[in-house]
């Protein structure tokens, strides 16, 4: 219900600006337009880990565990998912786990990057990986 009235908000503020457009100039709509896009905008956190040779399974469950922890401990985290690469491409380049975490804003992924709980993570992760890549976005 929040997704629709939120939609229906933007297409009402949408036509209002095209039958307005006398009253705005084109920076105007542009800002007003930004805004509504970034209201229903989510901030996306993609973790992506390649782990060293010889990293064990239990090491490896013990990982995706304490990760997965993460949301029960670190409020900012509105959404989390993450799974084992399967793509039948071939160009994941021993990148193996992705992490998929979202946020509300900028301040909120401000506070879990150097949360206590995250760094505790970071601790027991580091001696097992071999590489991870990290990109950020807003949805559109």
């Amino acid at each position: 219900m929040k997704a629709f009235s939120l939609g229906l908000t933007a297409l009402i503020l949408m036509v209002s600006l095209g039958l307005m457009s006398y009253t705005l100039d084109g920076a105007s709509k542009e800002a007003i337009l930004k805004t509504v896009v970034m209201q229903d905008s989510v901030l996306r956190h993609v973790v992506l880990f390649k782990f060293k040779d010889g990293t064990s399974g239990e090491k490896l469950a013990e990982i995706e565990k304490a990760f997965t922890a993460l949301p029960t401990k670190i409020p900012q985290i509105q959404g989390y998912e993450w799974g084992l690469n399967n793509s039948p491409e071939g160009l994941e380049k021993g990148f193996t786990h992705c992490f998929f975490l979202t946020f509300k804003s900028e301040a909120d992924r401000a506070i879990y990057l150097p949360h206590p709980d995250h760094r505790a993570f970071g601790a027991l992760l580091k001696p097992h990986l071999e590489d991870v890549l990290v990109v950020d976005y807003w949805t559109h």
